[in-house]
């Protein structure tokens, strides 16, 4: 008799990779984007550059797939000082254009213009808060607001939240674009500041784990 373990039984929003792990099915097309569920979504970040970073991306995908520019990630990266937000709001009309003719980006005026400034935003909040970081983690939802089990029925109706309107609201009123709530959710899934990995994802209870280890920055008392 065969002793051979059984693969795992696909569940609602999950797929059995080739390895025989669970994983989200959004992940599914390319192995690429399955490197990118296990070692990036979710897991907490902290990082200033790579918030700044998300925020513009998620602004660069409205209207296409994450995959699109995940793909572009590295174009993205080199076209704008490695979203250096000092570097990026001094960049000009000359750099516009510059980008404008990167077919490695997608190039849409009106997000590029709109990366450019949110950068001169992003100092300003460094100026009140420490860190963009700092801002960000201050709108981590509270455990108690989170669905006990994250399903893939309940990730169908979670295109937002509360922190993430508030999150989009606050932002618009200081002057960032390209922020609105979805958008600002889409960034709280990646950065970690919500886990939506579908319960018995191999990846969740990695990030919950990473989570727990986290210290969230908080705004330094000097700046208050």
């Amino acid at each position: 008799m065969s002793t051979a373990p059984r693969p795992p039984k696909e569940r609602p929003g999950l797929f059995a990779a080739e390895d025989g792990t669970l994983r989200c099915r959004w992940c599914e097309s390319t192995s690429a984007y399955q490197r990118y569920h296990d070692h990036e979504w979710g897991f907490p970040v902290a990082d200033d550059r790579r918030l700044f970073e998300k925020l513009c991306l998620e602004g660069f995908q409205a209207g296409l797939s994450w995959l699109t520019i995940l793909n572009k990630r590295e174009a993205f990266r080199n076209g704008f000082a490695q979203f250096d937000a000092e570097q990026v709001a001094r960049f000009g009309p000359k750099e516009v254009e510059r980008l404008l003719g990167d077919a490695g980006i997608v190039r849409h005026r009106g997000k590029i213009e709109s990366t450019i400034n949110n950068a001169q935003r992003v100092l300003e909040l460094r100026a009140e808060f420490g860190s963009l970081a700092a801002y960000a983690w201050g709108f981590e939802p509270h455990p108690a607001s989170r669905p006990q089990r994250v399903t893939h029925a309940a990730l169908q109706t979670m295109v937002t939240s509360p922190e993430s309107i508030a999150m989009s609201k606050d932002l618009k009123k200081r002057g960032w674009s390209f922020v609105g709530p979805t958008t600002v959710y889409a960034f709280m899934q990646a950065m970690g500041l919500v886990n939506d990995h579908v319960e018995g994802c191999h990846a969740r209870e990695l990030a919950l784990e990473a989570r727990a280890k986290l210290k969230p920055p908080r705004r330094p008392a000097a700046v208050k």
